[in-house]
């Protein structure tokens, strides 16, 4: 019978913490640039055109009407990270009714379509903070509402 190392098993189990953690730091990393990309991505806004709002429109349209299918008055539209909102989240959060004045980017830009477009045929918008991770605003929802 061959003798045990138990120095060997403890480099091997340490070798193997080590790959672990070097796989976990990749991964955060890989969250972070997808992250950063997406930030990056909704922090520049999209041309508007007729094409764009056409698209806009029948996006909205497919959704609501999908939602209204399954016996809904209100259906989320748009998420995004609250660090596109100039207070992190914090008027959103509090329902203060200067929240639309926070927004930056694509946010923005969504809000203004919904002031121009949605809001003339009687769907109300709603922002809420849709997630508290680590007790703190998360992202930020955009609820379309057709009901009383």
């Amino acid at each position: 019978m061959a003798e045990l190392d138990v120095g060997a098993l403890r480099r091997i189990a340490a070798e193997v913490e080590a790959r672990k953690a070097a796989e976990e730091q990749r991964h955060q990393e890989a969250e972070a640039a997808k992250r950063k990309a997406l930030l990056d991505e909704l922090a520049t806004p999209l041309p508007v055109n007729e094409e764009t709002i056409s698209r806009g429109l029948q996006r909205v349209t497919a959704m609501v009407q999908a939602a209204a299918e399954r016996g809904r008055t209100e259906v989320l539209v748009f998420r995004f990270p609250n660090v596109l909102t100039t207070d992190k989240g914090r008027a959103i959060n509090h329902g203060e009714p200067s929240w639309p004045n926070t927004l930056t980017g694509r946010p923005l830009q969504l809000y203004r379509f919904w002031e121009t477009h949605l809001a003339p045929k009687d769907l109300k918008l709603r922002a809420s903070i849709v997630d508290f991770p680590g007790g703190m605003p998360g992202d930020v929802g955009f609820f379309l509402s057709w009901g009383e």
